[in-house]
């Protein structure tokens, strides 16, 4: 559902007479030029039918509330109506805004809409109205930060009242700047207009924001996104703002570019507008009378585009209410997910307590054995774990007792869902225990299941919270042969003679999200053959979504 609708809120450096003289000749040129090619001499109040099948619907006020002007266009279609709306308002003595919106109104009240993409209209606008958001500049290109620029780019990264995600890209050692922004930064980020504030580091600017963000840092040809809000002198807000490797990018460049725009399109959507939009009617038009029509026949026509008009509601009504549908949905979702997080909190307290305590007697006790010194010296320990799913699974392949029969693309998904990597952290750390386990399995030193490996782990071995694992479905879901299909995963004909086996027991990597993400897996043949991850990927289906 977030995705679905392309949304941009910006404000107009320009004041509101000079926004919309701009905005209604950037948006006549748009409806003018190809693919379009639509008549545009007029803009009059009401209802145009500037070509068969497409209305554009204008109206304004001006009041004791402020003032607005509001153009709609829509396009029928094969399968639906497309719809672009464009808003801008002033009030009292704020700033002038400006709303952009595009999304599919499907004829069929079954089907779901079609995702919009992001109109070539959304950068014309940037370019012509000095747009902003707090503090920052939103353009449609990205913007090249020198190492002089560095500090005003973190007050805006700081800025409190930033409601857009700010991509901050970085230049791979020993790349040419000018070619590595003109091919590769700029082809990743054209499907953020509007949606995100852009910036591209020059190799100075880069050496100087990472010295001055430690805990969130990109480099390398990386790609950061930041959320409002950011704390730098906070380790763990690390965390919340993703980072997409270079390798993706340009390994999979489209791929690449779908992932980054996720996140700026769902906060987009999700976004409450600013409150001076509250106040601005629904919009209801009406064809514009002919005075030289008989009588009878302006009513057939009025009668007719009336019926349009509700044909064109009632398509609307259905869109919001499956909007509806979704956000409660989610809610219930999030809802459920918000006790599992208590709890997962409650149990990392409590194990962080007890190794905090082992740690303190230790260091007393070699502190007693005249080891004090040691005691009290740092230990490196490596971090090498993946950043990344894509990276998960490209390594996973080095764990020979382990088999990943499941789909990448939905596994990779979890990329852009994710804040941080601590998902693929978790996600690490259980399959790096699942290859212990089987290991020892196939040793012959196991008489227990995964769960109970991890309760009792041998010294040395890798193990995670038993908590975290689920031995096997409830009946409710082993009983429900929808939910049932959705954990059944390919195996070997070596492993199961149907080359599909019901994958019961789960991993649960992360809580507290919509998402919450699960690792399935199968250990029936893992003395012979090792471990079968059928999946990794959000919550499957069950009675609680």
């Amino acid at each position: 559902m977030d995705n679905r609708r392309y949304r941009m809120v910006v404000t107009s450096g320009l004041d509101y007479v000079s926004t919309g003289a701009q905005v209604d000749g950037r948006l006549r040129l748009w409806l003018k030029e190809p693919p379009k090619g639509y008549d545009v001499a007029a803009f009059a109040e009401g209802r145009n039918e500037i070509a068969r099948g497409v209305t554009l619907d204008h109206d304004s006020a001006t009041g004791t509330s402020g003032a607005y002007g509001r153009w709609r266009l829509r396009e029928t279609l094969p399968g639906g109506t497309w719809q672009t709306t464009l808003l801008i308002r002033q009030a009292g003595d704020g700033p002038t805004r400006v709303q952009l919106d595009v999304e599919h109104l499907p004829d069929d009240p079954e089907a779901l809409p079609v995702p919009a993409k992001t109109p070539r209209l959304a950068g014309s606008l940037l370019d012509v109205l000095d747009a902003r958001d707090g503090l920052a500049d939103v353009t449609a290109k990205p913007q090249v930060v020198e190492a002089e620029d560095v500090d005003a780019v973190i007050d805006e990264l700081c800025d409190q009242t930033r409601r857009l995600p700010v991509v901050v890209a970085s230049t791979p050692h020993g790349a040419d700047f000018d070619t590595w922004l003109e091919d590769t930064v700029d082809p990743l980020v054209r499907p953020l207009a509007g949606l995100a504030i852009l910036y591209v580091l020059s190799p100075d600017a880069e050496t100087r924001f990472n010295r001055e963000l430690a805990y969130h840092r990109v480099y390398g040809g990386g790609v950061r996104t930041y959320l409002p809000g950011v704390d730098p002198a906070w380790p763990a807000d690390g965390q919340r703002h993703r980072v997409m490797s270079r390798r993706m990018i340009t390994e999979r460049p489209s791929h690449a570019r779908q992932i980054l725009a996720q996140l700026p399109q769902r906060l987009a959507a999700r976004t409450p507008l600013p409150a001076e939009f509250d106040s601005v009617p629904v919009m209801r038009t009406r064809a514009r009378g002919d005075s030289h029509v008989p009588e009878l026949e302006r009513l057939r026509v009025e009668n007719g585009v009336l019926l349009e008009i509700l044909e064109e509601a009632g398509r609307e009504q259905r869109v919001r209410a499956d909007e509806i549908r979704d956000l409660k949905y989610e809610l219930r979702k999030a809802e459920n997910n918000e006790t599992l997080l208590i709890a997962e909190y409650d149990e990392q307290y409590r194990e962080l307590h007890r190794t905090r305590t082992q740690l303190l007697a230790l260091q007393k006790h070699l502190t007693a054995t005249g080891a004090g010194a040691l005691a009290y010296t740092p230990v490196s320990v490596p971090d090498d774990d993946p950043e990344s799913f894509e990276e998960l699974l490209d390594r996973l392949t080095g764990l020979p007792r382990l088999h990943f029969t499941g789909y990448r693309k939905v596994t990779l998904e979890l990329d852009a869902q994710a804040h941080g990597s601590s998902w693929v952290r978790m996600t690490w750390d259980a399959l790096l225990a699942l290859q212990d386990f089987a290991g020892a399995a196939a040793a012959g030193r196991t008489g227990c299941d995964f769960k109970q490996w991890c309760a009792d782990a041998p010294s040395g071995a890798r193990a995670i919270s038993p908590r975290k694992i689920v031995r096997d479905e409830s009946k409710t879901v082993k009983s429900n042969a929808s939910w049932r299909r959705e954990r059944t995963f390919p195996v070997p004909e070596h492993v199961h003679p149907a080359r599909k086996a019901f994958m019961g027991a789960h991993v649960r990597v992360g809580g507290g999200n919509t998402i919450a993400p699960r690792l399935h897996y199968y250990d029936g043949a893992c003395v012979e053959h090792g471990i079968y991850i059928g999946y990794i990927g959000p919550h499957l289906t069950n009675t609680l979504t």
